[in-house]
């Protein structure tokens, strides 16, 4: 953000104070006429407020300035700090058709329409996970047709040709498992290989290799949706042993070592969708004892407790996969009832409420993995 420093403001004459003869406004208010003082913290909007009223919204966790008969959500200047997300959306491999795919989809998270297909991965796969820096993607694992996989490619973001190059292995192959990252770290946790897995590896994203022993999740169990705020990873649901879970657990991203409790989803389910902000995690759809559900779950993610509603998909879909860009969050592909979708849905992170639209996939599929990083 650029910031510009002056001195001395004089008039035009440069003899004495400034004159505004049309004064000061935001948002086409007089600056006079503004009462900056006046805020309130509170679920549902204050009545009768004055321009310039802030009101803290705790039922979306935003804060928004009164100007001009309406509230005007205040958001921070674009371009943040976080480095495991950014503007281009990925869609990696899945169950298109027959068997695991090669296919990577790009779209821009800020505008909605439909994906295009560009680079490929290394193995074709489905039910893999993937994880960024911001720079480069790594996919990990998942179903190669002839069985689970333990290979991590990777590939540039910004090159839409480029097919991905290998990275190393996994200790374990692995399918239904879910990553997240820091920015510096790949962390990739549960899943199945010889059964339901507790298993968290990790890898530095800028140094290719075999990933190394992180700790273990709570419990043992496959298809987790996961999500971060680039300090702390949250796996969420799955299906153990046991049944189908709803349990949501964490760990210090920076820090390996085993799982701690976070709290409960709203509903229990497997292969449902994980993304993020900076602060708070989302958990789209996912599969029940049956069926599957359009639930779309939010946590802080700062702040261990169980998750609250935050508003439905447009479909109810099942094997899914999300990314972000830091203020919107994309949901891809997946099965709907009996049969397989292309569908995007898309929802404002900060701002409760149900998902619209956003387009169809180059081709529908299930299983695919998801991530986000810089288009240039």
């Amino acid at each position: 953000m650029t910031q510009i420093k002056v001195d001395t403001v004089t008039n035009a004459a440069g003899t004495g104070n400034p004159d505004f003869a049309d004064g000061l406004t935001y948002e086409g208010s007089a600056t006079s006429t503004l009462n900056l003082c006046e805020y309130t913290s509170s679920a549902s909007e204050p009545s009768s407020p004055s321009n310039g009223a802030l009101w803290y919204d705790t039922g979306n966790s935003v804060t928004k300035i009164y100007a001009n008969g309406a509230w005007n959500e205040l958001t921070a200047a674009s371009g943040g700090s976080a480095s495991w997300y950014g503007s281009r959306g990925l869609f990696i491999g899945g169950y298109r058709g027959s068997g695991g795919s090669t296919i990577i989809d790009y779209i821009s998270i800020a505008s909605t329409g439909n994906a295009t297909s560009g680079a490929t991965l290394s193995v074709a796969r489905y039910d893999l996970g993937s994880a960024s820096n911001g720079t480069t993607a790594i996919n990990c694992g998942g179903d190669a047709g002839s069985g689970k996989s333990n290979v991590i490619d990777y590939f540039t973001i910004s090159d839409t040709s480029t097919a991905a190059s290998d990275f190393g292995d996994l200790i374990t192959a692995t399918q239904h498992i879910s990553a997240f990252s820091d920015g510096t770290y790949g962390v990739f946790g549960t899943g199945y290989n010889t059964t339901y897995s507790n298993d968290i590896e990790y890898v530095t994203i800028s140094t290719t290799g075999n990933a190394s022993d992180f700790g273990d999740a709570t419990v043992a169990r496959q298809g987790t949706g996961s999500a971060n705020d680039g300090t702390y990873g949250l796996f969420s649901g799955g299906q153990s042993s046991g049944g189908y879970q709803n349990v949501i657990d964490y760990v210090t991203i920076a820090t390996p070592a085993n799982a701690t409790d976070f709290g409960d989803l709203t509903v229990e389910g497997k292969n449902g969708a994980g993304t993020s902000d900076d602060t708070r995690s989302l958990f789209l759809g996912r599969r029940p004892s049956s069926g599957a559900v359009n639930t779309i779950d939010y946590v802080t993610t700062t702040t261990t407790g169980n998750a609250t509603d935050f508003g439905d998909l447009t479909t109810t879909h099942r094997y899914n996969d999300a990314c972000s860009d830091g203020t919107y969050a994309v949901t891809g592909g997946g099965i709907v009832g009996s049969g397989t979708q292309g569908h995007m849905d898309y929802v404002t992170i900060q701002t409760t409420g149900n998902a619209s639209s956003f387009g169809e996939l180059s081709t529908a599929g299930y299983g695919c993995s998801s991530c986000s990083g810089a288009a240039s």
